[in-house]
């Protein structure tokens, strides 16, 4: 193979008219005429930044070097909030946050996580596929975000005790369990009569293992990834919230690419969000096992018992109100009667 030298491109270039450089340069090795910067909180092993790369790197295929996006995981670009106010701003141009995070600035969006609403996958994506996402992302761009159509997975959050299997509500009775620092966790909580404490991630495992709290809630590949079953010994597979992520860009940034990149991009980050969603389901099924031969009791209860007591409580009818009627109109369509 003949070597291709410094010198020798030197002296190939200097044949070229001033104007016919960029054309003789590999398309490839030009600069980019748009690049992004797209933060998470996820390590770069995870299916989420896995997926989010394989569409980074077909943007830049089929925009023929156009469109680069670089990816920082791992909270490399700050906390949660930070990269919120930072996409907001346009520090960074993609952000990836779950719907409990950008509630906190775009309150219907945490419709999702209403306890005990999803009984199963078929329900979520017929919801945030349908019209209850459209609706939560109509409201997201009136916050200067574009939110890409097809949410990427986090999982249904399941919950592990140290005292007992959760079989139904009435386990959940003065049961201390660690919660995230989220009003409609604790409310959730509150109403099924356990009592909730709000601690960082960081302090669950300690908490557990000292006996501040009995029990927490979590997806459960943070379960495994945590190595919670070495201080728990049970896990009830409640499916009491699911959580995704929505993939936005700056609404700026995003106005500022012409359609057929719009197009591109869109549709890659969208399939990619497909494939996640496989992912996430495969991995939980591989995790099960996984808990099971680590030692932890796996149940699978009923959600019956636990929406008639949320209902009982009030807890349906206090977040119809705050959500609004039309949202929870939309949430019911596809979930069935709550409130």
């Amino acid at each position: 193979m003949t070597e291709v030298t410094r010198r020798s491109v030197l002296r190939t270039l200097s044949a070229v008219p001033a104007a016919g450089i960029a054309a003789a340069l590999p398309s490839m090795a030009r600069a980019a005429e748009f690049s992004y910067k797209y933060g998470n909180n996820l390590p770069v092993t995870h299916p989420l930044n896995i997926r989010a790369q394989q569409a980074a790197d077909r943007i830049l295929k089929e925009t023929n070097g156009r469109v680069e996006i670089k990816i920082f995981p791992n909270n490399q670009l700050g906390g949660d909030t930070d990269m919120l106010a930072q996409v907001r701003s346009g520090g960074i141009e993609f952000f990836t946050p779950s719907a409990l995070v950008i509630a906190t600035l775009v309150p219907v969006a945490a419709i999702n996580a209403v306890g005990f609403a999803f009984s199963d996958y078929n329900q979520v994506w017929g919801a945030m596929d349908g019209k209850l996402g459209a609706h939560v992302r109509e409201a997201i761009g009136k916050s200067r975000l574009y939110a890409f159509e097809k949410m990427w997975d986090n999982g249904f959050r399941q919950t592990t005790s140290s005292k007992a299997p959760v079989t139904s509500a009435k386990d959940m009775d003065g049961l201390k369990i660690r919660v995230p620092v989220s009003p409609l966790s604790i409310s959730m909580f509150k109403g099924l009569g356990a009592a909730p404490a709000s601690l960082q991630f960081s302090e669950v495992y300690s908490s557990l293992q000292t006996r501040i709290v009995d029990a927490q809630e979590n997806p459960l590949p943070i379960i495994q990834v945590a190595k919670l079953y070495e201080v728990q010994k049970f896990c009830s597979l409640t499916n009491h919230i699911w959580d995704g992520y929505w993939f936005i860009a700056n609404g700026r940034a995003w106005e500022k690419l012409p359609a057929d990149l719009k197009t591109i991009v869109a549709r890659a980050i969208n399939e990619a969000g497909l494939q996640q969603r496989d992912d996430i389901k495969k991995l939980n099924e591989t995790v099960v096992t996984d808990l099971q031969s680590k030692g932890l009791t796996i149940n699978r209860p009923t959600s019956d018992s636990f929406r008639a007591k949320l209902r009982e409580a009030g807890f349906y009818g206090e977040w119809k109100e705050r959500f609004g009627a039309e949202a929870w109109g939309l949430l019911e369509q596809s979930v069935g009667k709550l409130a």
